[in-house]
């Protein structure tokens, strides 16, 4: 039985991050800064879903409280339950029972974690139609975020590096409770230090991941478990064990996923 939610889940590439940059007249070194605070740079989970938070209290809102008192996990005026990873498609599932679309609202979606709530903002007409964009790839995810930020007027601080501003803005007023410009800035030091992550590299490593292959972080960075991962693919296609993403590897790797089920 297909997995709700599991798409195509494309890997970011060049042309969709200097799409990004163009339009928002900022860098690379920006862009990452931001991708390594919200999801640690990745938008999708190993079985092709992509990454989420589900907020109770943003249901709760949106649904007037009226399930609170039935399903206070789900639909509570406090922030939390959190459970992580594929764990917040199980949240997500027990709210999508009550009420969908107040559901899909109140997560956050991909790479730049954009609300449902928030779909006209990124360009869409609703949440559904955010969440298909995201389940596509993450270049649809970046493209989000990016119109996200124009939407509120977010481009300026965050190329300025006013990281309180940007903070403030996208995270809410909350932000410095858990060092959200602190962690911003520390993310941009390290980015603009350079070099940054390596798209095909990070392509190679969540390609690797959705087929059950351990290449360790999806980052841009090709190490000892990132070889080792590609060796084995490369072995097991007929394929020279040269540990490196090379162009055949990359067609293989593309194949692969286009015909396996999510």
């Amino acid at each position: 039985m297909p997995l709700e939610f599991a798409g195509t889940a494309l890997a970011l590439d060049q042309a969709g991050l200097e799409a990004v940059t163009t339009f928002l007249g900022i860098g690379a070194a920006e862009i990452w800064t931001v991708l390594s605070v919200e999801t640690r740079g990745c938008g999708f989970l190993p079985d092709r879903r992509p990454a989420i938070l589900f907020e109770r209290h943003i249901f709760h809102r949106r649904t007037q409280g009226r399930y609170d008192a039935a399903h206070p996990d789900t639909s509570n005026a406090r922030p939390g339950g959190y459970k992580g990873g594929a764990a917040e498609y199980d949240r997500l599932s027990a709210a999508i029972a009550l009420d969908r679309r107040a559901a899909l609202e109140s997560a956050s979606w991909g790479l730049g974690q954009i609300m449902g709530f928030n779909a006209a903002a990124a360009g869409y007409a609703d949440a559904e139609a955010l969440v298909a964009a995201s389940m596509a790839s993450e270049t649809d995810q970046l493209h989000a975020m990016a119109k996200f930020l124009v939407s509120n007027g977010l481009a300026a601080p965050l190329g300025a590096h006013d990281w309180a501003g940007f903070a403030q803005g996208y995270n809410g007023p909350a932000y410095a409770k858990n060092g959200y410009d602190a962690n911003l800035a520390a993310a941009y030091a390290k980015f603009s230090a350079g070099p940054l992550p390596d798209l095909t590299v990070r392509a190679a490593q969540l390609y690797l991941t959705y087929l059950t292959y351990s290449p360790g972080p999806i980052d841009g960075w090709i190490g000892r478990l990132t070889r080792a991962a590609l060796e084995d693919f490369q072995n097991d296609n007929g394929l020279p064990a040269t540990g490196e993403p090379d162009a055949a590897t990359m067609e293989a790797l593309a194949g692969k996923i286009a015909t396996a089920a999510p």
